[in-house]
Protein backbone atom coordinates (compact mmCIF):
# COMPACT_ATOMS: atom_id res chain seq x y z
CA UNK A 1 0.00 0.00 0.00
CA UNK A 2 0.96 3.68 -1.09
CA UNK A 3 2.08 5.69 1.96
CA UNK A 4 -0.76 8.48 2.43
CA UNK A 5 0.56 12.63 2.18
CA UNK A 6 -2.41 15.18 2.90
CA UNK A 7 -1.99 18.03 1.51
CA UNK A 8 -4.23 21.35 2.12
CA UNK A 9 -4.20 24.82 -0.52
CA UNK A 10 -4.01 22.83 -3.45
CA UNK A 11 -4.39 26.03 -5.73
CA UNK A 12 -2.71 26.45 -9.24
CA UNK A 13 0.60 27.21 -7.99
CA UNK A 14 2.59 25.66 -4.60
CA UNK A 15 -0.09 23.30 -3.82
CA UNK A 16 -0.47 21.61 -7.21
CA UNK A 17 3.71 21.52 -7.34
CA UNK A 18 3.36 19.60 -4.03
CA UNK A 19 0.71 17.15 -4.86
CA UNK A 20 2.32 16.24 -8.56
CA UNK A 21 5.72 16.06 -6.63
CA UNK A 22 4.51 12.93 -3.22
CA UNK A 23 2.42 11.40 -6.42
CA UNK A 24 5.58 10.89 -8.30
CA UNK A 25 7.59 10.40 -4.77
CA UNK A 26 5.09 7.22 -4.61
CA UNK A 27 2.51 8.44 -2.44
CA UNK A 28 -0.75 8.64 -2.71
CA UNK A 29 -2.23 12.27 -2.09
CA UNK A 30 -5.24 13.51 -0.48
CA UNK A 31 -5.72 16.29 -2.00
CA UNK A 32 -7.82 19.46 -0.04
CA UNK A 33 -8.88 23.14 -1.91
CA UNK A 34 -12.24 25.03 -2.19
CA UNK A 35 -11.76 24.41 -5.46
CA UNK A 36 -13.89 21.06 -6.41
CA UNK A 37 -13.17 21.60 -9.90
CA UNK A 38 -9.45 22.70 -9.73
CA UNK A 39 -8.90 19.31 -8.03
CA UNK A 40 -11.01 17.22 -10.36
CA UNK A 41 -8.64 18.21 -13.16
CA UNK A 42 -4.96 17.79 -10.98
CA UNK A 43 -7.01 14.38 -10.20
CA UNK A 44 -7.10 13.49 -14.04
CA UNK A 45 -3.18 13.93 -14.39
CA UNK A 46 -2.29 12.46 -11.00
CA UNK A 47 -4.33 9.23 -10.76
CA UNK A 48 -5.30 7.62 -6.97
CA UNK A 49 -5.25 10.89 -5.61
CA UNK A 50 -8.30 11.74 -3.57
CA UNK A 51 -10.18 14.98 -3.90
CA UNK A 52 -11.42 16.71 -0.79
CA UNK A 53 -13.20 19.46 -1.24
CA UNK A 54 -12.99 22.07 2.04
CA UNK A 55 -12.49 24.96 3.23
CA UNK A 56 -10.15 24.68 6.37
CA UNK A 57 -11.01 27.27 7.87
CA UNK A 58 -14.30 25.58 8.95
CA UNK A 59 -13.45 23.14 11.74
CA UNK A 60 -16.20 21.46 11.95
CA UNK A 61 -15.84 20.66 7.84
CA UNK A 62 -11.97 20.29 8.28
CA UNK A 63 -12.62 17.33 10.86
CA UNK A 64 -14.97 15.62 8.55
CA UNK A 65 -12.93 16.00 5.65
CA UNK A 66 -10.05 14.40 7.83
CA UNK A 67 -12.76 11.46 9.18
CA UNK A 68 -13.46 10.89 5.62
CA UNK A 69 -9.72 10.22 4.52
CA UNK A 70 -8.81 8.25 6.91
CA UNK A 71 -11.76 6.18 6.26
CA UNK A 72 -10.84 5.89 2.71
CA UNK A 73 -7.59 5.78 2.72
CA UNK A 74 -6.04 4.93 6.20
CA UNK A 75 -3.45 6.29 8.37
CA UNK A 76 -1.16 9.18 6.91
CA UNK A 77 2.54 9.56 6.62
CA UNK A 78 2.42 13.30 5.78
CA UNK A 79 0.99 16.00 6.40
CA UNK A 80 1.77 19.87 4.12
CA UNK A 81 -0.36 22.49 5.52
CA UNK A 82 -0.03 24.97 2.51
CA UNK A 83 -3.47 26.62 2.95
CA UNK A 84 -2.93 30.61 3.75
CA UNK A 85 -4.98 33.32 4.38
CA UNK A 86 -3.38 36.82 4.25
CA UNK A 87 -4.96 40.29 4.52
CA UNK A 88 -2.45 43.66 3.94
CA UNK A 89 -3.06 47.53 4.96
CA UNK A 90 -2.88 49.53 7.44
CA UNK A 91 -3.79 47.93 10.98
CA UNK A 92 -6.32 51.10 11.65
CA UNK A 93 -8.16 50.11 9.00
CA UNK A 94 -8.09 46.47 9.03
CA UNK A 95 -10.97 44.66 10.04
CA UNK A 96 -10.88 42.22 13.23
CA UNK A 97 -12.84 39.74 11.86
CA UNK A 98 -10.56 39.13 8.80
CA UNK A 99 -7.53 38.97 10.68
CA UNK A 100 -9.23 36.24 12.93
CA UNK A 101 -10.41 34.76 9.24
CA UNK A 102 -6.40 34.19 8.79
CA UNK A 103 -6.05 32.96 11.95
CA UNK A 104 -8.57 29.62 11.24
CA UNK A 105 -6.54 29.24 8.12
CA UNK A 106 -2.89 29.55 9.09
CA UNK A 107 -3.23 28.71 12.76
CA UNK A 108 -5.96 26.91 13.53
CA UNK A 109 -6.17 24.43 10.87
CA UNK A 110 -2.91 23.50 11.29
CA UNK A 111 -3.56 22.78 14.94
CA UNK A 112 -6.57 20.10 13.84
CA UNK A 113 -4.54 18.74 11.29
CA UNK A 114 -1.65 18.01 13.49
CA UNK A 115 -3.73 16.68 16.22
CA UNK A 116 -5.44 14.69 13.61
CA UNK A 117 -2.26 13.23 12.32
CA UNK A 118 -0.35 12.98 14.91
CA UNK A 119 -1.69 9.83 16.96
CA UNK A 120 -1.36 7.69 13.65
CA UNK A 121 2.29 8.82 12.97
CA UNK A 122 2.81 8.02 16.93
CA UNK A 123 1.44 4.55 16.59
CA UNK A 124 3.77 4.55 13.33
CA UNK A 125 6.77 5.67 14.78
CA UNK A 126 7.56 7.53 12.24
CA UNK A 127 6.02 10.93 10.17
CA UNK A 128 6.34 14.19 8.98
CA UNK A 129 4.47 17.39 9.48
CA UNK A 130 5.83 20.40 6.96
CA UNK A 131 4.39 23.76 6.96
CA UNK A 132 5.10 25.76 4.38
CA UNK A 133 5.39 29.95 5.48
CA UNK A 134 7.09 32.75 4.76
CA UNK A 135 9.04 35.72 6.24
CA UNK A 136 6.11 37.52 7.93
CA UNK A 137 6.64 34.65 10.64
CA UNK A 138 10.06 36.65 11.56
CA UNK A 139 8.96 40.05 11.46
CA UNK A 140 6.21 42.72 11.03
CA UNK A 141 6.12 45.29 8.34
CA UNK A 142 4.02 47.73 7.85
CA UNK A 143 0.51 47.25 6.34
CA UNK A 144 0.78 43.40 7.33
CA UNK A 145 -0.97 43.46 10.34
CA UNK A 146 -3.57 41.31 8.62
CA UNK A 147 -1.20 38.90 7.92
CA UNK A 148 1.76 38.51 9.84
CA UNK A 149 0.72 38.20 12.99
CA UNK A 150 -0.72 34.37 11.89
CA UNK A 151 1.98 33.27 10.24
CA UNK A 152 4.19 34.29 13.43
CA UNK A 153 1.53 32.61 15.36
CA UNK A 154 2.23 29.20 12.71
CA UNK A 155 5.98 29.10 13.12
CA UNK A 156 5.96 28.92 16.96
CA UNK A 157 2.78 26.32 17.09
CA UNK A 158 5.03 24.50 14.89
CA UNK A 159 8.13 25.02 16.76
CA UNK A 160 6.76 23.66 19.78
CA UNK A 161 5.30 20.89 18.07
CA UNK A 162 8.51 20.40 16.28
CA UNK A 163 10.28 20.12 20.34
CA UNK A 164 7.37 17.29 21.52
CA UNK A 165 7.20 15.17 18.16
CA UNK A 166 10.77 14.67 17.54
CA UNK A 167 11.49 12.79 20.15
CA UNK A 168 8.51 10.22 18.87
CA UNK A 169 9.84 9.90 15.21
CA UNK A 170 7.94 12.72 13.74
CA UNK A 171 9.63 15.59 11.64
CA UNK A 172 7.54 18.85 12.03
CA UNK A 173 9.76 21.78 9.66
CA UNK A 174 8.49 25.34 8.99
CA UNK A 175 9.60 25.84 5.37
CA UNK A 176 9.55 29.96 4.87
CA UNK A 177 9.30 30.95 1.46
CA UNK A 178 11.44 34.21 0.79
CA UNK A 179 10.21 35.04 -2.08
CA UNK A 180 7.06 36.32 -4.68
CA UNK A 181 6.05 32.51 -6.15
CA UNK A 182 5.76 32.38 -9.93
CA UNK A 183 2.18 32.42 -10.25
CA UNK A 184 -0.37 33.95 -13.03
CA UNK A 185 -1.51 36.51 -10.46
CA UNK A 186 1.51 37.63 -9.55
CA UNK A 187 3.47 37.71 -13.40
CA UNK A 188 0.95 40.19 -13.96
CA UNK A 189 1.63 42.29 -10.90
CA UNK A 190 5.39 42.42 -11.91
CA UNK A 191 4.88 41.87 -15.73
CA UNK A 192 8.56 43.71 -16.03
CA UNK A 193 10.21 41.20 -13.82
CA UNK A 194 12.61 38.58 -14.85
CA UNK A 195 12.55 34.84 -14.40
CA UNK A 196 14.63 34.64 -12.06
CA UNK A 197 13.07 36.87 -9.74
CA UNK A 198 10.25 34.59 -9.46
CA UNK A 199 10.56 31.39 -6.98
CA UNK A 200 9.34 27.98 -9.01
CA UNK A 201 6.44 26.49 -7.36
CA UNK A 202 7.99 23.16 -8.62
CA UNK A 203 11.29 24.29 -6.62
CA UNK A 204 9.37 24.93 -3.83
CA UNK A 205 7.72 21.30 -4.10
CA UNK A 206 11.22 19.93 -4.15
CA UNK A 207 12.31 21.00 -1.00
CA UNK A 208 9.05 20.08 0.77
CA UNK A 209 10.38 16.10 -0.42
CA UNK A 210 13.73 17.31 0.46
CA UNK A 211 12.60 17.73 4.22
CA UNK A 212 10.14 14.32 3.91
CA UNK A 213 13.05 12.33 3.06
CA UNK A 214 16.06 13.81 5.27
CA UNK A 215 17.60 11.08 7.62
CA UNK A 216 16.54 11.66 11.56
CA UNK A 217 20.25 12.52 12.36
CA UNK A 218 19.93 15.49 10.07
CA UNK A 219 16.45 17.03 10.65
CA UNK A 220 16.06 20.60 9.96
CA UNK A 221 13.01 22.66 11.40
CA UNK A 222 13.34 26.02 9.95
CA UNK A 223 14.76 25.89 6.33
CA UNK A 224 14.63 29.58 3.88
CA UNK A 225 14.08 29.06 0.18
CA UNK A 226 14.78 31.90 -1.79
CA UNK A 227 15.73 33.14 -5.52
CA UNK A 228 19.63 33.98 -5.82
CA UNK A 229 18.70 37.76 -6.87
CA UNK A 230 16.68 38.08 -3.36
CA UNK A 231 17.99 40.49 -0.73
CA UNK A 232 17.87 39.56 2.47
Amino acid sequence: MKPLAVITGVGPGTGSALVRRFHQGGYRVAMLARNAERLQALAQECPDTLVVPCDVSQADALNAALARIEAEAGACSVVVHNAVGGAFGNFLDLDPAVLNANFQVNVMAMLHLARWAAPQMKAAGRGAIIVTGNTSALRGRAHFAGFAPTKAAQRILAESMARELGPQGIHVAYLLIDAVIDVPWARKRYPDKPDDFFIRPADIADEAWHLVQQPRSAWSFLTEVRPFKESW
